[in-house]
């Protein structure tokens, strides 16, 4: 029963540190070190966005990651939290920082954002990503950078 306990704890805390990983990688603005933490066929989506918000964590992630970037080229991020349960990690993370270009469809006007965001990792038995959920209030992050 230990041995089972054990391997348990391993594979949390392996799961925990790629999910660091991912936000440090965030951090550095480095698209390409937070892709190859997922599996080639790893999905993404983006809730608030809808059917338009969800693709593969590979190309529409990193195509989504990139655009905020380049917007936002202070943009930043803070775990507060995570929990893990079986093969989820979910992650309580305010993501900030300042307007610099249109994104969107919302003219920049150098305005800033800090907006709390909810990711849930999935992970395969290699504790590679697998799919990854996130969602925020995305009415209060437009109103935050309109001024409204």
């Amino acid at each position: 029963m230990e041995t089972t306990k054990t391997t348990e704890s391993i594979a949390e805390l392996t799961r925990k540190g790629t999910c660091i990983e991912f936000f440090s990688a965030y951090q550095d603005l480095d698209t390409e070190r937070m892709i190859n933490l997922a599996t080639p066929e790893a999905t993404v989506s983006f809730q608030p966005l809808g059917e338009g918000g969800k693709g593969l964590f590979r190309e529409f992630g990193k195509a989504v990651w990139g655009l905020l970037m380049d917007c936002f080229p202070d943009i930043d991020n803070t775990v507060d939290s995570m929990y893990s349960e079986d093969d989820t990690v979910t992650c309580k993370v305010a993501i900030f920082g300042t307007q610099e270009k249109e994104f969107m469809g919302l003219p920049s006007k150098g305005l800033k954002f800090n907006s709390d965001h909810i990711f849930v990792f999935r992970f395969d038995e290699n504790d590679k990503i697998t799919d990854v959920s996130i969602n925020w209030n995305h009415e209060n992050f437009v109103a935050q950078l309109t001024g409204a």
